[in-house]
């Protein structure tokens, strides 16, 4: 006990353990699709602030929206936009803007029957998309196929 200016080692001592971000499983990233007729978004803000936009990129988490001018990050509306299958709201986060008019969101809540309705959509245009891309790829191997060289 030659060093008594150090502050002896006590055993069992309860040391507070500094707060983290919970480790979330690993997930897929959502599948998205854009539109191919315009699709107008309406984002009400708190205070009554209205924002009116265009839908580029949608998933069942989040998308793109075309602005005629940014929102500031962080703000959170409720977006509002109809479907074929009927009008899709939830709750939405907006993110850092990626271009003067092109702003991604996330969604912060989506009630069930929004989220079955958004998740059909997807699945419907993708399953259109596939099957244009085979018949795509269809024609484009008969063309090889008797291409003379």
């Amino acid at each position: 006990m030659a060093f008594r200016n150090l502050t002896p080692i006590r055993e069992n001592v309860d040391t507070q353990i500094m707060p983290y971000a919970p480790q979330t499983e690993f997930r897929e990233r959502a599948q998205r699709i854009g539109f191919e007729e315009k699709t107008p978004v309406v984002v009400r803000f708190p205070g009554g602030i209205r924002c009116s936009a265009q839908l580029q990129v949608i998933s069942v988490t989040g998308g793109l929206l075309c602005l005629q001018r940014p929102v500031q990050p962080g703000a959170v509306g409720k977006l509002m936009f109809l479907s074929n299958k009927g009008c899709i709201a939830g709750e939405a986060q907006m993110l850092t803007p990626v271009a003067w008019d092109r702003q991604p969101f996330k969604f912060t809540t989506l009630l069930e029957q929004d989220h079955y309705r958004l998740q059909t959509i997807i699945k419907r245009q993708l399953s259109t998309n596939h099957r244009k891309g085979e018949e795509r790829r269809s024609d484009n191997s008969d063309i090889e196929r008797l291409r003379p060289w």
